[in-house]
């Protein structure tokens, strides 16, 4: 089983390498960007039988604890059979 974590800054916290790639866009002339927000993506594969929900359950415990600064940051998690 495989959980893939996708972590981004909170709305309305300053993303200055997603700035950076915004201007980048419409230097390269890709004028239709509104906006552009830079996360990570985080792949997980997890060892042995568990639950669909003992998975998840597990992987927000690590991105509680390290995967994502819950402070700044929000994550989506999801899990792939």
């Amino acid at each position: 089983m495989r959980a893939i974590v996708t972590v981004h800054l909170k709305e309305g916290v300053l993303d200055p390498q997603g700035k950076a790639v915004h201007h980048a866009l419409h230097s390269l002339g890709f004028r239709n960007s509104e906006d552009v927000r830079v996360g990570k993506q985080i792949v997980v594969t997890l060892r042995g039988e568990m639950s669909r929900e003992e998975a998840e359950r597990e992987v927000t415990e690590m991105c509680e604890k390290l995967l994502a600064n819950t402070v700044i940051e929000d994550y989506e998690i999801e899990i792939i059979p």
